[in-house]
């Protein structure tokens, strides 16, 4: 039982700077919205999704091969060793690919003035590529605390050199033109203000890091390399083909997109109203980081599969309830992306696929405990690819006719169609009786909600925001009735008035 606990502390510990690191990024969309036009809030969306793909890409697999081999060996320091010098050299040669093809690079990708955008944030993917290994290695060394400082700190410098730049210097030059915040500031660098916010929370957190890298005694071992690399290049797959299903809208729609219009700007409005669906996400992330653990430590208990079960028919509810909360209330949280005259409400539309879609991805991994249970991690590769594929087909297929709507369908559609396949195969090797009936109820009353929320017109403000809590309401009383047994046993059991439960 202490062992558990243990983990589970040293899980939330991990996970809560991940969430926390979202959350606060999440709470900068407004200023970027409201700050900047829609054209170049999309080459940060653009960006940002090429940086997803060479994080995985710069890593290669490295992280987990080093978990792998590390463990295991008695010299630990060499494995260390090999891993931090094969990823900086192979970082320092994208560095450098990447500075002398700047230009070429940001005319290709749609903007050619903002060539330094392209240095600033490949510098700081290679950074990164390099502090995954001794990140990881405080995670082996059970070191959560210094973790999540070191997290905690870069992703708190990101957020005050975002605030400093963008909101109070603008106001400091508008009072006094004369101040010295002319020298650290420029108007002609707008959004790339974020580029270099990342990149110099990157720096700081690798100088923290030297003590910890005791460059001295690093030591590198080419059979080792052979070793790690030859276990890490399927996880480079997987990741890669994970990273086409959630990122590669946002590099094809400035490619393909048509009719004349202008690629980041509908890029811009897309990604802004994308951000909505992230409170999905965030959900499933904080699942997820308490239910890997606990996965693992009662797979081998007689109910096991009983309480998997009970876990997906509430993680499906609450699901639900974040779907028809953000739907339903649309015409408030969209005022957190920016205002309507600058064109990014437009794109309002994708919000209930991308958050089915996220649903979805969050039922898929809830109930793939099966192939991590039964040693069949290959089919979580095969399912990344799968689904990888079907996104990237989608988009190349759609987008020309169908703008950002065909994003958030091949989104929606590659998430539905992974799960159904990964739950047919969880029935032949580890088979869990979810109830489906009454997680099919749940999906049938939420979308028959949904609907009449969407198709019944009630003009008043007030009035309209009264319907849709009666409809929610609904959802939540029909929740009630078929759960009312075990949310009982929840509950609080009530005092007498003598003191006795």
């Amino acid at each position: 039982m202490s062992a558990l606990k243990k983990l589970a502390g040293e899980t939330m510990i991990y996970g809560v700077p991940s969430i926390v690191g979202r959350f606060l990024n999440l709470l900068l969309t407004p200023i970027y919205t409201y700050t900047f036009l829609a054209n170049e809030y999309g080459i940060l969306g653009n960006l940002l999704a090429y940086v997803a793909f060479f994080q995985v890409f710069l890593t290669y697999g490295m992280e987990t091969a080093y978990f792998r081999f590390a463990s295991k060996s008695n010299k630990p320091n060499e494995v260390f060793g090999t891993a931090l010098v094969i990823l900086s050299i192979t970082s320092l040669l994208f560095v450098t690919v990447i500075t002398i093809f700047s230009r070429k690079i940001s005319g290709w990708a749609g903007y050619p003035e903002q060539h330094l955008f392209i240095v600033w944030m490949g510098i700081t993917v290679a950074l990164d590529a390099v502090m995954a290994i001794p990140f990881a290695k405080l995670r082996l060394q059970q070191r959560p605390i210094k973790f999540a400082f070191f997290k905690i700190i870069n992703i708190g410098i990101n957020i005050l050199l975002n605030l400093f730049w963008i909101l109070l210097c603008p106001r400091i030059l508008s009072h006094n033109p004369d101040s010295f915040v002319q020298y650290l500031y420029s108007p002609s660098i707008g959004i790339g203000y974020a580029f270099l916010s990342y990149l110099i929370a990157s720096v700081v957190t690798l100088l923290l890091f030297i003590p910890d890298l005791e460059i001295k005694k690093i030591v590198f071992k080419i059979e080792i390399l052979k070793s790690m690399l030859n276990y890490g290049w399927p996880i480079l797959v997987v990741g890669l083909a994970g990273m086409v299903t959630l990122n590669i809208d946002k590099i094809l729609i400035p490619q393909l997109i048509q009719n004349g219009q202008d690629p980041m700007y509908v890029l811009g409005v897309y990604a802004a109203c994308g951000k909505l669906a992230i409170l999905m996400t965030l959900f499933i992330q904080a699942f997820r980081f308490s239910f890997e653990p606990f996965l693992f430590s009662h797979y081998k208990n007689e109910s096991s599969k009983s309480v998997y079960s009970l876990i997906m028919n509430y993680f499906v509810i609450f699901g639900l309830l974040i779907f028809l909360g953000v739907i339903f209330y649309m015409d408030i949280l969209k005022y957190f992306i920016g205002p309507s005259s600058a064109g990014y409400h437009e794109a309002l539309k994708v919000v209930p696929w991308m958050l089915m879609g996220n649903l979805f991805m969050g039922i898929f991994y809830t109930q793939s405990l099966w192939y991590k249970l039964t040693d069949q991690t290959k089919y979580g590769a095969i399912f990344s690819v799968i689904g990888g594929v079907i996104t990237l087909i989608i988009n190349i297929i759609f987008i020309p006719t169908l703008g950002y709507m065909a994003s958030a369908y091949g989104f929606f559609f590659s998430s539905l169609i992974i799960t159904i396949i990964s739950y047919y195969y969880g029935q032949k090797y580890f088979p869990v009786q979810y109830d489906l009936k009454k997680i099919g109820s749940y999906f049938l009353v939420a979308m028959v909600l949904y609907f009449i929320g969407i198709k019944i017109i009630i003009h008043g403000t007030f009035l309209s925001y009264i319907f849709k809590t009666l409809l929610f309401s609904i959802f939540l009383f029909f929740i009630w009735l078929n759960e009312k047994s075990d949310l009982k046993r929840l509950l609080p059991k009530q005092v007498n008035i003598d003191g006795r439960g």
